[in-house]
């Protein structure tokens, strides 16, 4: 007998081998471990195959398609095999189950903007509206950018590790303590006029309890122009207060200190929740702490290189975690990063 005689006799003897064993099978796994027998890279035709080279060049594409043929074939019924064992399967496990079709189904829950990210894009934009551009900056930032371009003095109590995280980066590397940073690069980028708003995460050595986590978000905005009065800074924040809690309310502006605002003042609105008579809310007192604020310094100015005797403007920053808690009642401000879904589900 020749060498395509022995080959051809192989590969029919394979087929009747490998379609016997697939008619056998009975479970999903034996009709795989009888395609990985004869058809697996280390099966059964694949060393059939491996003699292939040892023909002449006439004999060697006869025998390929015929081997090629063969393949099909047990392919094939591999397949019509599954497919079968497939249906008895699921009628067998359709006898076993029963499916109540009276029951409501499951829905799916869709997810939402946490709530911290609701108010944030929504103070931005109010500010956008009055042309006011958002900007952002690095979170580990220099003590450059976070206190000496804002004018905070080489002793300021807030510069001690007992106030702000210092990172392991370097002796002047720490985590940004307010947005400010970010004004002091804007104006070191952009030239004046300008008006931007700074959203961001910042980072204080707080302890923590209902009203102080150590880290919350703050929203800051600056306005740098010619002849800029506290009057458009009471206009500005007056228009924000009435867009935030949808109807105008009273204001008033206590006098305070920040190192980079001269005069600086935090800002008191009329109780929305109360209309000034007193509540929980607002401690019976008929006013709201919302945000501090006041003229810029003209050594901050200085400090990025704008001429305070050409440029003035203002700036005013605010806790967004405090006007969250203040808008929809929030008691605690653990409940914005506990991730309790009783919690979030009410937004």
């Amino acid at each position: 007998m020749t060498e395509v005689a022995k080959l051809e006799q192989q590969l029919l003897e394979f087929e009747q081998a490998a379609s016997k064993s697939l008619a056998e099978a009975k479970t999903q796994g034996e009709i795989e471990s009888s395609r990985q027998e004869f058809l697996g890279q280390k099966g059964i035709l694949t060393n059939i195959l491996r003699s292939l080279p040892q023909l002449s060049k006439e004999d060697r594409p006869r025998l390929g398609q015929f081997a090629n043929t063969v393949k099909q074939k047990i392919e094939l019924l591999y397949l019509e095999r599954k497919k079968t064992l497939d249906g008895q399967e699921l009628e067998e496990k359709l006898k076993t189950e029963k499916i109540d079709i009276t029951l409501p189904g499951r829905g799916k829950k869709l997810g939402h903007l946490h709530p911290l990210t609701q108010i944030l894009t929504e103070i931005e934009n109010i500010f956008l509206t009055m042309g006011f551009t958002p900007v952002e900056g690095p979170e580990v930032e220099t003590e450059y950018y976070n206190f000496d371009a804002l004018n905070f003095p080489p002793d300021h109590p807030s510069r001690d590790e007992q106030d702000t995280f210092y990172t392991n980066l370097g002796s002047n590397i720490v985590l940004r303590c307010h947005t400010s940073s970010v004004q002091a690069r804007a104006m070191e980028k952009f030239k004046p006029p300008l008006r931007v708003t700074c959203a961001g995460r910042v980072y204080r050595n707080e302890e923590i309890n209902a009203r102080k986590y150590p880290v919350f978000h703050q929203v800051e905005g600056l306005l740098i122009d010619r002849n800029v009065g506290f009057g458009q800074l009471k206009g500005t924040l007056n228009e924000f207060i009435r867009l935030l809690f949808g109807k105008p309310l009273k204001t008033r502006f206590r006098p305070d200190f920040f190192p980079f605002t001269e005069p600086s003042a935090e800002l008191d609105s009329e109780c929305p929740f109360c209309d000034g008579a007193g509540c929980r809310t607002c401690g019976n007192k008929g006013w709201l702490e919302l945000l501090g604020c006041g003229m810029v310094d003209p050594n901050v100015l200085k400090a990025v290189n704008i001429d305070p005797e050409e440029w003035n403007g203002f700036a005013f920053g605010m806790g967004v975690e405090r006007l969250a808690m203040l808008k929809y009642g929030i008691t605690d401000i653990r409940h914005f990063y506990n991730n309790d879904m009783r919690f979030l589900e009410q937004f």
